[in-house]
């Protein structure tokens, strides 16, 4: 019985270490943090490694640390492409189909999470606004965590 009281308060510890934007967008990854970058005045980088799930699935991710002000950024994209090779009957050669995978398999609506770290209220909103302001944005808002089942794989 003690191992899963010690999991549940480990688990609570997270629940208020991120905050997350979702974003609504078909831009792609690197044109997205670029406006994300210019429009919100961060300097989000991709990383040198991708974020990896079993399953052959990979998700770009951008992370900046703001030192002036002690935040943590993250874009994670929350689509991958995946191609799957379909053997063939007869004369034709293997068809290869494309399907999107999504990190966070409950939210396949958004295309990117902005994940913030120890960020406090009035810069957090603050940063909603400018990214709603990014002309191929669709829709970005603040997505509560709890419940959200697939909420380990934004933690890395």
């Amino acid at each position: 019985m003690g191992m899963l009281t010690t999991h549940k308060i480990s688990a609570d510890l997270f629940d208020d270490s991120f905050k997350l934007i979702a974003i609504h967008s078909d831009l792609e990854d690197y044109a997205i943090t670029y406006a994300i970058n210019s429009t919100c005045g961060l300097f989000l980088k991709r990383m040198k490694k991708d974020l990896y799930l079993e399953g052959n699935l990979a998700f770009s991710v951008f992370d900046w640390d703001d030192e002036m002000n002690d935040v943590y950024w993250t874009l994670i994209s929350n689509k991958c492409e995946v191609e799957e090779v379909l053997p063939s009957v007869g004369l034709f050669g293997n068809n290869v189909s494309k399907r999107t995978d999504h990190l966070v398999k409950e939210r396949k609506e958004v295309d990117y999470f902005l994940k913030v770290d120890a960020v406090d209220e009035t810069l957090f909103t603050e940063k909603i606004k400018s990214i709603n302001q990014i002309a191929n944005v669709i829709t970005a808002y603040p997505l509560e965590t709890d419940n959200m089942k697939s909420k380990r794989n934004l933690i890395f």
